[in-house]
């Protein structure tokens, strides 16, 4: 009989349960405040719903049917689903709070978890700035509701590199190199390569210069050209209740690559 557990799962024993208890409902609480109705939706959806959020769903099984079924990788592809589903004859902004299991790939030897409990929020029908602030505001109080005091909210645009790669015309398979150096935040290697473009000195200095790029909301008075793209988080930040902008540190390298991503994205430090 084999009674290992499958690496990156674990079992949760009453303790640990009880503080996961506290601070799942200090969350949901918060969420509902805020106007987040808590919906539940199944673990097993179709792999196409989990391409609604552009992921692919690393664990797949045949129902007796035998339809291709897959345990679900993130809530928003499931989400997605429900809004146009459930809701597409309400009139938006929609808001929906969830806290659910979601089943990851993991790497050999790395210590990760194949199981995750995620909670959080979705906003659908509020575009932009608005509701980049509200979801980050509400961010900042499940928190603080949560128990957790000192903590800060990197903010970076997902656009903002690409869209400087674009304007000084970077070759396609540079743009790749530069882009996956970006995710994984090797700057020295984006320094170097910037350096051999054969840009003039003051594009190819900005290029490395801007994905280290990490300070207070003063990094968003920058003139210029990378000025004029900052626009977006000016507005975010110009929308955010001072206590929560007291919080953000702009991190202009920020650029996680999920592909429902396109705007202003934000992590806690």
């Amino acid at each position: 009989m084999n009674l290992r557990l499958p690496s990156g799962t674990r079992d949760v024993l009453p303790e640990e349960m009880a503080e996961r208890r506290r601070i799942e409902r200090a969350l949901l609480d918060t969420f509902a405040a805020a106007g987040y109705g808590e919906v539940s939706t199944p673990e097993l959806e179709y792999p196409e719903t989990m391409e609604l959020g552009r992921l692919t769903a690393p664990y797949r099984v045949t129902s007796d049917s035998g339809e291709e079924l897959a345990l679900r990788a993130d809530m928003t592809g499931p989400i997605a689903r429900l809004a146009a589903t459930r809701y597409a004859d309400v009139a938006p902004p929609l808001r929906f709070s969830y806290s659910a299991v979601v089943h990851r790939s993991v790497s050999p030897g790395k210590g990760e978890a194949r199981e995750l409990l995620q909670a959080g929020i979705e906003l659908l029908g509020v575009p932009g700035p608005e509701g980049t602030a509200e979801a980050i505001t509400v961010l900042s109080q499940a928190l603080e509701a949560a128990g957790l005091a000192g903590f800060s909210i990197g903010v970076g645009d997902i656009a903002l590199y690409p869209s400087l790669l674009d304007d000084l015309q970077v070759a396609a398979e540079e743009q790749a190199f530069l882009l996956d150096a970006l995710e994984g935040r090797d700057f020295v290697a984006i320094a170097e390569r910037a350096g051999s473009l054969g840009l003039d000195a003051e594009s190819a200095r900005l290029l490395g210069d801007v994905p280290a790029m990490r300070g207070d909301a003063s990094l968003l008075e920058t003139g210029g050209v990378l000025g004029e793209r900052l626009a977006g988080l000016r507005s975010v930040v110009g929308a955010l209740d001072s206590r929560v902008a007291d919080r953000v540190i702009i991190d202009l390298g920020r650029f996680p690559r999920m592909g429902y991503y396109t705007g202003a994205v934000f992590e806690v430090y």
